[in-house]
């Protein structure tokens, strides 16, 4: 009989395929002493399974990089290749075969243990991802060492594909997958910013995430369909099932084709009004995405992957190449710029790195770019410098207090004078704007509207901070709701006070690129959406069927409403 099982759906799509269980080898490790006499060769097998793990990701990165879009899976794959060379691990499993005689195995799973255990003590978000890695890497090993190959089966004659599921995977593991039939990811942990999940959205694979136990519900080779726009996975399903979801898959693909004949129509409502669809980035890296769905411009780059992942910090010239490239790859086109957001699930390396006992409301963001002048002013200085090549605007993240934004223009105004003494040429008049990610700026408006040129809403930490919610903390992630009528409020408030003001205002998180917010969004007021370039087709496809002379007064009800789910009632209603 076939049965149905929910989880968080983290990346769009129907997949239908037959089950590839992925083993836990860590479930599977023997413990036992070895002679003194095989001492030698035991830490012989320990260090040739990490020569191959090591070439298995190097390879894995060399793939990735000679890819597109894939610039997530590249950062995980560094990530888990600094931890092969973090003395803590492999050091210390190496003291543990040499002085206890332990085998390689379980030296390994001892010392990752350990590492688990002290992350988890310091409860950091960041810290609980990179715990993840760990694990994740001792199980590479692990693998190696117990002979288990990574394979998949080979290709099916019923022209089915194959669904991967697992406890959780690495970003090894699914790029890895990526030559392979591969239809669908499922595991039983994970949520929305989970590796699974980052992963399978930059593959287009549909995933599901957050299952709990379903590697014990199903067994190798059996049929299953994974619906990752639903959240849900049918095990055993009869052939009139089938046959509905192979209906459906053919619908979302052709949905799919059309909305690329979209690329060069103006975002346009029908009342004729204009609406701008940017793009969210990481880098230079990303801007073939960027022009593939012509992009009215970059609403949000995220200058802090420049820094993540390495011990030294980019210097003023490497900076400025990075953002001249973006800049020139984008005539006439705006370019906003945010300064280096770190610290929370963000932080630096090395001579820079911080450990606080709660880091989303600690030193991060423009407080840790204020508390470090000499790093700011630096980025400062490279971002001036490359506003000569094109349309640049600097944006300030997680602002809260007047003194910061005063701070900061200070220190622009440093910069410039700089610049001017060492006769380098720039743009006087670029533009500095500020996020609204915390209550706190959001209930107080007026400080920003006389300080800066333009606003842009982060959704994301905006619900965050004022659910009080841990978005990368499993336990409370279902009550992570954009529709929350505070939150709604809070947004509906920012829009309004940047009209009065004449002020633009924009969305950059999440929201912005979910097509179930978007007509919300527009009666609202929302005029500038910037979202992952692979979204934006998909939004100008709402934005051109919309009326905002018939929203406006229907999303005006919705933000008096103060029961979720009467609001999520009616802005479903608004697409009907």
């Amino acid at each position: 009989m076939p049965f149905t099982l929910h989880g968080l759906p983290v990346s769009q799509g129907i997949a239908i395929g037959h089950v590839h269980l992925v083993s836990h080898a860590l479930l599977e490790v023997n413990h036992y002493h070895i002679s003194p006499k095989h001492i030698a060769d035991e830490v012989a097998r320990l260090e040739d399974a990490l020569a191959t793990v090591q070439g298995e990701l190097i390879g894995l990165k060399a793939a990735t990089t000679a890819g597109q879009g894939h610039s997530e899976v590249g950062a995980f794959v560094d990530l888990q290749l600094m931890m092969l060379a973090d003395p803590m691990l492999i050091e210390a499993a190496r003291g543990l075969v040499e002085n206890r005689r332990y085998n390689a195995e379980w030296a390994l799973v001892a010392q990752m243990e350990l590492l688990v255990e002290q992350f988890r003590q310091i409860e950091d978000p960041y810290l609980r991802e990179r715990q993840a890695d760990v694990v994740q890497v001792v199980e590479r090993l692990v693998k190696v060492l117990l002979g288990q190959p990574g394979h998949l089966p080979p290709r099916r004659r019923d022209g089915l594909g194959t669904i991967v599921v697992a406890h959780d995977l690495s970003p090894a593991d699914t790029i890895g997958f990526r030559d392979h039939n591969i239809a669908g990811f499922v595991t039983d942990v994970g949520g929305p910013t989970s590796h699974t999940a980052i992963v399978a959205r930059s593959l287009s694979i549909p995933a599901v995430v957050g299952l709990h136990h379903i590697r014990d519900l199903v067994q190798d080779d059996e049929l299953l369909i994974v619906d990752g726009t639903r959240g849900v996975v049918i095990v055993g399903p009869d052939e009139d099932i089938v046959e509905e979801y192979r209906l459906r898959r053919a619908e979302l693909e052709l949905e799919r084709s059309k909305l690329k004949r979209l690329r060069d129509t103006p975002p346009t409502t029908l009342d004729g009004e204009e609406i701008a669809l940017l793009a969210n980035i990481e880098g230079p890296k990303d801007m073939a995405q960027v022009k593939a769905v012509n992009a009215d411009g970059i609403g949000l780059y995220r200058t802090e992957f420049l820094f993540i992942g390495r011990d030294t910090l980019p210097d003023e010239d490497e900076q400025y190449e990075a953002y001249r490239s973006v800049l020139k790859a984008l005539p006439g086109k705006p370019v906003t710029i945010r300064t280096f957001d770190v610290g929370a699930d963000k932080a630096l390396n090395g001579a820079h790195a911080r450990f606080e006992p709660n880091p989303a409301l600690g030193l991060r963001a423009v407080r840790y770019s204020l508390a470090e002048p000499k790093m700011f002013l630096t980025q400062l200085r490279a971002l001036l410098r490359a506003s000569v090549h094109g349309k640049l605007r600097i944006m300030v993240p997680m602002l809260a207090h007047a003194h910061e934004i005063d701070q900061t223009l200070a220190l622009v105004d440093k910069a410039k004078a700089e610049l001017r003494a060492e006769k380098v040429k720039f743009d006087e008049g670029v533009q500095i704007g500020g996020m609204i990610e915390v209550p706190a700026a959001a209930l107080a408006l007026g400080m920003f509207v006389r300080r800066l040129s333009f606003l842009s809403i982060g959704t994301n930490d905006l619900i965050q901070y004022t659910l009080a919610i841990d978005r990368s903390d499993e336990a409370v992630v279902h009550l992570y709701d954009p529709l929350h009528p505070a939150v709604l409020k809070l947004i509906g408030g920012t829009l309004s006070t940047g009209a009065r003001f004449g002020l633009p205002v924009s969305v950059c998180g999440e929201m912005a690129g979910d097509p179930a917010y978007t007509l919300l969004l527009l009666g609202m007021g929302l005029r500038n959406f910037s979202m992952h370039p692979g979204h934006i087709l998909e939004i100008k496809q709402q934005v051109l069927r919309a009326d905002l002379g018939e929203l406006a007064p229907r999303v005006q009800r919705i933000l008096k409403m103060d029961e979720q789910a009467r609001v999520r009632e009616a802005v479903e209603r608004l697409a009907g």
